[in-house]
């Protein structure tokens, strides 16, 4: 990793400035976990069996970002972007992926996430949740969101780690 250049949350703001510069910080986190990496080491799995690799977080938050920004807000109907079925986990396979393809997707996800979020007027703005078939706040995705992101990007700790750990080797 090159500089940390990501912009830390408030110390005290509202609550959507909040959620949406603590969103923003771990969206920056997962990018800088991945910043100056081939694609082959992006695509280093964590131990077999397992398909973890940190393209296959930037796939699956891709996939993460689309079903609570997209699908609740805009189309309930919106593919998948790896699946044809409600398969999050098939994001995580990124053998045949590419840098540019999982970044692409992903940055037009949060784009459009930002956007939802931007002309929403309030955090209470109701969308549908179809995986629960229940109506949902944008307060609750933008949450729920960010929880995903804290916790994957614990997952990128230790990718990271690993790849650094096998470069320096």
């Amino acid at each position: 990793m090159t500089s940390d250049s990501r912009v830390g949350p408030p110390l005290f703001g509202s609550e959507r400035e909040t959620l949406r510069a603590f969103l923003d910080y771990h969206r920056a986190t997962l990018a800088m976990k991945c910043e100056g990496l081939s694609d082959e080491e992006l695509r280093k799995r964590s131990m077999p069996p397992s398909t973890l690799s940190l393209l296959g977080l930037v796939r699956h938050m891709a996939e993460v970002e689309r079903a609570w920004f997209r699908r609740v807000f805009q189309d309930h109907d919106a593919p998948m972007v790896w699946s044809d079925t409600v398969d999050f986990q098939a994001a995580y396979d990124a053998d045949a992926s590419t840098r540019r393809e999982a970044f692409t997707a992903w940055e037009a996800e949060v784009e459009n996430s930002r956007r939802v979020e931007r002309e929403a007027p309030s955090l209470d703005q109701a969308g549908h949740q179809p995986r629960w078939g229940e109506d949902v706040s944008l307060r609750t995705v933008m949450l729920h969101v960010l929880l995903e992101y804290a916790r994957h990007n614990g997952h990128a700790d230790f990718l990271r780690e690993g790849v650094d750990g096998a470069v320096g080797a």
